[in-house]
């Protein structure tokens, strides 16, 4: 799993409907990060692009927002033995001119999580800045990267909450890589492999993902969380409601914008199996990534595949597919 507890903080009564106003990272936030995915999570601070993840290069914590730290709080996380038993959260009142820029109104808050803060109350920061040294938290599935997890709540809203969030949209071109689901390992884990495609030759936006067979950049845990998303493509690929995506040749999810940013519209995954050489693993975790190898993870837990070892991916249809939860 990644993300973020739905409620971390405090057992308030949620906040209501979630407001429609969405707020916008621009290419310069979203450069200072190796990754970035918004809805490759179980989490509901995800649900339907209402969070990003964001993975650095160094294990550095840094700002994507600029203002003043309100509050920092430490919260109990699952008992992972891979993990901390604790994470943080660090909650932001956003500058005027940073709300103004990602076109959020004034008075709105960030929340911060997965950096042991290295700030305070009344601390300015500005984007960039060092908060602190990224946590592994117990809220993390084993085959997780450590990243910032940034959300938003509207002004006047409970910032210790993660539901009630606002949208948020990464205006960052995200270009499209078709694959056809074979390659060698290039790294294990405990619980996951990375192959060594799919591949770009071509010089293109700094930030690329899987393309599904429609030529739509994928986000998301395919399918082993229940809804994805998409990337809003470098070259206008987009989907509309009710689009049938396909990977591999075989029918994945279908398109949906109903609470969703339109430039990168949601994804609810259909019941299918991912296979590593014939047999099921957990899926694949999906992001935006740099580089000419990217951003896509084999979660298999139960599999064993060793450095080099070729391995060919399919997608089959499936009457009992995995969906991983919170628990």
């Amino acid at each position: 799993m990644t993300g973020t507890p739905p409620n971390e903080a405090d057992g308030d009564a949620a906040d209501g409907d979630p407001p429609e106003a969405t707020v916008s990272l621009s290419a310069a936030v979203v450069g200072r990060y190796e990754k970035f995915s918004r809805v490759n999570s179980p989490y509901s601070a995800h649900d339907r692009g209402r969070a990003v993840d964001l993975y650095p290069r160094d294990g550095v914590g840094r700002s994507p927002v600029a203002g003043t730290v309100r509050d920092v709080r430490t919260v109990g996380c699952p008992d992972r033995p891979y993990a901390a038993d604790e994470d943080h959260l660090i909650v932001v009142d956003l500058a005027d001119g940073w709300c103004a820029r990602a076109d959020a109104s004034p008075g709105t808050v960030a929340r911060i999580l997965h950096v042991v803060p290295e700030v305070s109350p009344g601390d300015r920061v500005a984007a960039g800045d060092a908060l602190g040294p990224t946590t592994r938290s117990g809220f993390f599935g084993q085959w997780v990267d450590d990243h910032v997890h940034l959300g938003f709540r509207p002004p006047d809203a409970n910032p210790r909450r993660a539901s009630g969030s606002l949208p948020v949209a990464v205006d960052v071109p995200v270009e499209p890589v078709a694959w056809d689901g074979t390659g060698a390992v290039v790294e294990r884990g405990p619980t996951h492999v990375v192959l060594d495609g799919p591949r770009r030759s071509d010089p293109g936006p700094p930030f690329a993902a899987l393309a599904s067979d429609e030529g739509v950049p994928l986000d998301g845990g395919v399918t082993h969380y229940a809804g994805g998303g998409t990337f809003e493509a470098d070259e206008g690929a987009s989907a509309p409601e009710g689009t049938t995506l396909s990977l591999f040749g075989t029918e994945i999810g279908t398109v949906r914008t109903d609470g969703a940013d339109a430039r990168a519209p949601g994804v609810d995954w259909g019941s299918v199996d991912v296979r590593a050489n014939g047999e099921r693993v957990t899926g694949l975790s999906l992001f935006a990534a740099r580089g000419d190898r990217f951003g896509v993870k084999v979660v298999c837990p139960n599999r064993t595949f060793e450095i080099g070892e070729s391995v060919t991916l399919d997608v089959v249809p499936s009457d009992d597919p995995i969906r991983l939860g919170v628990g």
